[in-house]
């Protein structure tokens, strides 16, 4: 009964899952549903970590890329994303063992930004990812960049 309410009532499928874990009735409890949304949690934290990257990776490409055009809102948006990506690490310490994966994944979804927002070509942007790690969250890199806050 409880699968069925898991594919016509997820809400009320978490509701009672929740009750059955307060009150230590782990008999009634649906087991593979419950373990495979506990993974996907999981692999939301993984996903945030790579849009995250995307638009900050992104929107650095923009800065470098088309110096000219310049807004406060590529700043804003890089500051904001090096904030929240930081927390997310903190709060998801073993995260960091996937973020090579990640900044690999964000590098390419930064391009489909830059393809999406701008005129530039693929032949006028790097085939691999321009920064270290160690750039993605200096503060002050790039160079005009004001870190605010």
């Amino acid at each position: 009964m409880e699968a069925n309410l898991y594919e016509t009532d997820f809400y009320g499928w978490t509701v009672k899952q929740s009750e059955f874990l307060h009150s230590a009735k782990f008999d009634n409890l649906d087991l593979p549903n419950l373990a495979e949304e506990i993974a996907s949690l999981g692999r939301q934290e993984r996903r945030e970590l790579e849009n995250r990257l995307g638009l900050l990776i992104g929107h650095l490409i923009k800065w470098e890329y088309q110096s000219q055009k310049r807004i406060r809102s590529w700043q804003t948006t890089i500051n904001a994303q090096r904030r929240e990506i930081k927390k997310l690490l903190v709060d998801n310490p073993s995260l960091k063992s996937y973020l090579n994966i990640a900044i690999q994944d964000g590098f390419l979804q930064g391009l489909d930004l830059v393809f999406t927002e701008t005129p530039l070509k693929k032949k006028d942007l790097p085939a691999v990812i321009p920064y270290s790690e160690r750039q993605l969250f200096d503060r002050n890199f790039p160079e005009g960049i004001d870190f605010e806050f």
